[in-house]
């Protein structure tokens, strides 16, 4: 197996050449780079969406950004606080399906929206009613006031689908970051093939089988495969003990590019100025990235893997359902929520 590769080097080599990781830069700018027309078009879309909705809609997507609820993500299937889909007019559901896209690449909103189409060969598979698998189960929430120089953040959210966002000063942070599927490759009916997640799986199965024998010893954590990521919906992303797996720092030029070209599926997901913001952390931390893996190594083997740094972790799992399900996540270890640049703008503030 051996995916295209796109050249991770050359969005590094242009962000250098664009003065965004610049030795001049503050440990802050390097990590979150000004995304002026990112937070521009946010705000444009929460306040158009906003402006859409009547009084008890509003009333259901809107919270006060210092609420608790901010933080209170999870994947799996459930009720939730916001303005679901199915409660929305047509034109509102436009103007969501805008504020969605507004966080997201092209690529990651085309697996967003068919995350959320999976949710009816589901329901199909389990003869549900619908009420379970029903792919308008998706909730729209803003916290604050959507603005260029406030602070504010938004979260799109349902089984499978989890992207979060915040607004502080016209710099945005997106996190957690989390996109699933099942099943993870559809294997009857008219929709048969279909692969939601397909490169962050093989991405991943590729980079295994590039390790030879004695750095897949180091690499493999656990012969059998985790049940699901470890970070599950914690708010804060951290895991127990030192970074187990192998060290980049031990791989040779084609594995590292590998890992490089994995990393980068998962940085595309989000809109262009956050993915250099992923690049800029990928880069900040150099080799000093642990790749660990569980489980079986053969395609259809349940399996799980994550890439490790100081900066930000990477998780996948695809154990359940015979191992035809898929959870993935991008998480940074400070600056999810925003945390990081809640924490300058506060110390700003207070100074």
């Amino acid at each position: 197996m051996c995916m295209k590769r796109r050249s991770f080097l050359r969005s590094s080599a242009a962000l250098v050449g664009a003065g965004m990781l610049g030795s001049g830069d503050s440990h802050a700018d390097h990590i979150h780079p000004h995304s002026v027309h990112a937070a521009s078009l946010m705000t444009e879309c929460a306040n158009r969406f906003l402006a859409a909705l009547d009084a008890g809609q509003r009333g259901k997507a809107t919270f006060a950004f210092d609420t608790d609820e901010r933080m209170n993500w999870h994947f799996i299937p459930k009720e939730r606080k916001g303005l679901p889909l199915r409660e929305m007019r047509p034109y509102q559901k436009h103007l969501a399906s805008a504020l969605l896209a507004a966080g997201l690449s092209q690529t990651g909103y085309i697996k967003a929206v068919t995350i959320m189409s999976l949710e009816e060969v589901l329901r199909i598979i389990e003869n549900d009613s619908g009420e379970t698998r029903n792919p308008e189960k998706y909730y729209f929430s803003v916290f604050g006031t959507p603005s260029d120089s406030g602070t504010w953040g938004y979260r799109v959210e349902g089984h499978h689908l989890s992207q979060n966002y915040t607004v502080v000063n016209g710099k945005v942070v997106d996190g957690p970051s989390f996109f699933g599927a099942n099943p993870a490759e559809v294997r009857q009916g008219p929709r048969k093939g279909l692969r939601t997640l397909a490169g962050e799986d093989d991405l991943g199965i590729e980079l295994i089988h590039l390790l030879d024998e004695q750095q897949q010893k180091v690499a493999i954590v656990d012969p059998t495969a985790y049940k699901d990521i470890l970070t599950a919906a914690s708010r804060k992303a951290a895991l127990q003990g030192q970074p187990s797996g192998l060290s980049g720092s031990k791989m040779n030029a084609m594995q590292f590019d590998a890992l490089m070209t994995l990393m980068e599926e998962y940085a595309r997901n989000v809109a262009a100025e956050l993915a250099e913001n992923r690049i800029a952390r990928i880069n900040e931390a150099g080799r000093n990235i642990y790749f660990a893996w569980s489980g079986g190594i053969n395609r259809g083997d349940p399996h799980y893997y994550r890439v490790q740094t100081p900066l930000f972790l990477m998780e996948l799992d695809d154990t359940q359902d015979d191992a035809n399900h898929i959870h993935s996540v991008w998480r940074d270890v400070t600056g999810d929520f925003g945390q990081d640049l809640l924490q300058q703008h506060y110390e700003a503030n207070h100074q």
